[in-house]
């Protein structure tokens, strides 16, 4: 019979638990140089995306981020409460609300960004470029294959 103890080095190797401390570091790291610009790692994904391409809507961005539907809303009435976005009736259909930047929110693309930049820079330090690049394209092939919806 196993021990509890018996596992306990081997879900140290697990890909799900790595996963889940790698995301755990560069979240943290990612909340230090943002927060600062009054930035949440909850309400930076939804700006990524908005940077990207303003006025989309609260259906396209949970799409695009593979979330869920009340997760969103919580998440922009933040953002629109912290004065980073509006809600604007869609021109062409009443029943659709687009979500714009604000002025705060655009100006905050360059700094945000340079600071994700950077913690990616510093977290991945110990990789060459080549496994960077090998680390992120293997990133990406796994959440493609896995997103919600995908066959």
């Amino acid at each position: 019979m196993r021990t509890v103890a018996g596992h306990a080095g081997r879900h140290q190797r697990r890909a799900g638990y790595r996963a889940n401390n790698l995301a755990r570091i560069f979240a943290r790291g990612l909340t230090a140089r943002i927060n600062p610009l009054g930035l949440t790692t909850g309400t930076f994904p939804a700006l990524l995306e908005l940077w990207e391409s303003d006025g989309l809507t609260q259906k396209q961005l949970v799409e695009r981020l593979d979330i869920e539907q009340a997760t969103m809303a919580n998440t922009l009435a933040r953002m629109e409460r912290d004065g980073l976005i509006i809600r604007r009736k869609d021109a062409n259909d009443g029943r659709v609300q687009r979500i714009w930047l604000t002025e705060r929110g655009q100006d905050l693309r360059d700094p945000a960004i340079e600071a994700a930049m950077a913690e990616s820079l510093e977290t991945l330090s110990c990789l060459s470029e080549d496994e960077q690049r090998e680390f992120v394209t293997t990133m990406q092939t796994i959440i493609a294959a896995n997103r919600t919806g995908s066959a």
